[in-house]
């Protein structure tokens, strides 16, 4: 490596998610996810608006494809929507595979390297009906359905990631209910979390054996940074650390559910302890061939007089300690811009997981974007990318085996219950014509790309 320059062979791209970009909803045999259902409910999307048509990429995949490439990007990070596959959850959809097909087909035909997530949170809602991620049933479902991807697309996809932040589809989903489906029971999150898991290690030994293939998970990360160094703030610390990161990422790596964190969750009840059966740590366990480093911000926590008063962040056995404001400077999502501590989380990560190959499989920010003469001059998003790739940069000069880094995302799209309001994307899209615009972010870091090294 030269000063500012990344390894050989290492990987740029842009990723999406499904219900945020595909839209074609109720076209080839599509069946309602749960997304469908929580955003139709009044008051659970900030603007009112839901997935429905998002950025039409269901159809306009082959530009979307064709802009990516243009730019110098050699990966495309997806995900396939399991109820486009299986409406019901179990039964396969020729026409669901069929876009799918077509979609690696085009990747490929643009010399894209197809980088496929079998899922990003949108749950048939058939499955949900029958019990959802809080059923262990769901668990060997998602096994199956990822066996039917993977018999249709193996022969051209190599990589291949299981589930996307479980952290988010158990606790936002089941625990604060700020996600679909809507519930609001921490034991229940707790029980999902498990199965979301244990769907994951099901999955890649459902898959394993094929030559070539490489597969993993992404976990969404949030360093705990205490404001005082007293053993009450370190504690503090740790409880956040250990909800958030270690209870998702110590099980994967073969080290079970951390002891400190189920005391921690202990005054839930039994349902978790209730869930987890002889042999489930040892499948959740199933060797990856790297890990997917979500990352967008630190968490700023301090203690509470208290150590049994609840916190004021809703996961599950967080008490006597807050989460702070985050200090500037802000992104437009609210989120703390803080890229030292994307090289202190590589750097941690690989440590705990004893050099495991990482890949940074979201970063990004919103800002808010307009298109001047039909450019859009997003500097303060050019600079984000520059200073988290620095970061990046800086920790694979100390050691640490980063393989690749996708930017959240290639396209401004619906952004969850905060629906339209926050634009992350490399391109710009006017949701009422559909007009893809590129903004000078994604032209930086297709330079970066094409150069495989930073600006001087």
């Amino acid at each position: 490596m030269t000063d500012l320059s990344f390894p050989p062979g290492f990987l740029w791209g842009a990723a999406t998610a499904s219900y945020q970009v595909e839209g074609g909803v109720a076209e080839g045999g599509r069946g309602p996810s749960i997304w469908d259902t929580f955003a139709a409910v009044p008051g659970k999307v900030l603007d009112g608006t839901s997935g429905e048509v998002a950025c039409d990429h269901y159809h306009r995949y082959a530009s979307d494809v064709g802009m990516l490439a243009d730019l110098g990007l050699g990966a495309y990070r997806f995900s396939v929507a399991w109820p486009r596959v299986m409406p019901d959850g179990r039964t396969t959809s020729a026409a669901g595979l069929g876009f799918y097909d077509r979609l690696v087909d085009e990747l490929l035909r643009r010399d894209v390297v197809p980088v496929l997530t079998l899922y990003h949170w949108d749950l048939p809602q058939a499955l949900e009906d029958a019990g959802g991620w809080p059923s262990r049933d769901t668990a060997f479902r998602f096994a199956e359905y990822a066996a039917v991807v993977h018999k249709a697309l193996g022969d051209r996809v190599n990589q291949w990631t299981t589930i996307n932040e479980p952290f988010c589809a158990a606790f936002l989903g089941y625990g604060s209910g700020v996600h679909a489906p809507g519930v609001q029971d921490h034991d229940t999150a707790l029980v999902a979390a498990h199965h979301l898991l244990l769907g994951h290690g099901l999955a890649v030994r459902a898959l394993a054996g094929q030559a070539g293939h490489e597969f993993s998970l992404a976990l969404n990360f949030a360093p705990a940074v205490p404001d005082g160094s007293s053993p009450a703030h370190l504690e503090a610390a740790r409880k956040f650390d250990g909800i958030h990161n270690r209870f998702f990422l110590d099980p994967v790596l073969g080290r079970g559910y951390p002891a400190d964190v189920l005391a921690d969750v202990s005054h839930h009840g039994g349902r978790f302890a209730a869930s987890v059966r002889d042999g489930d740590t040892d499948v959740i366990a199933a060797a990856i061939d790297w890990l997917g480093v979500n990352y967008y911000a630190p968490a700023r926590v301090t203690p509470l007089a208290d150590p049994l008063a609840r916190s004021n962040c809703p996961l599950p056995g967080l008490r006597g300690l807050d989460v702070l404001p985050a200090p500037g400077p802000l992104t437009a999502f609210g989120w703390e811009q803080a890229p030292a501590t994307l090289t202190s989380l590589l750097s941690w990560v690989s440590g705990r997981s004893g050099g495991l190959p990482l890949v940074v499989a979201e970063n990004g920010a919103s800002f808010v974007d307009e298109v001047t003469d039909g450019r859009v001059f997003d500097a303060a998003r050019v600079n984000y990318f520059l200073e988290h790739l620095r970061a990046v940069h800086d920790a694979i000069r100390a050691g640490v085996d980063v393989r690749g880094y996708f930017a959240w995302s290639l396209l401004d799209n619906f952004e969850w219950a905060m629906g339209y309001s926050q634009r992350f994307g490399l391109v710009h899209v006017d949701f009422e014509t559909q007009a893809r615009t590129v903004k000078e972010s994604g032209r930086f870091l297709g330079r970066v790309a094409k150069a495989n090294a930073l600006p001087d």
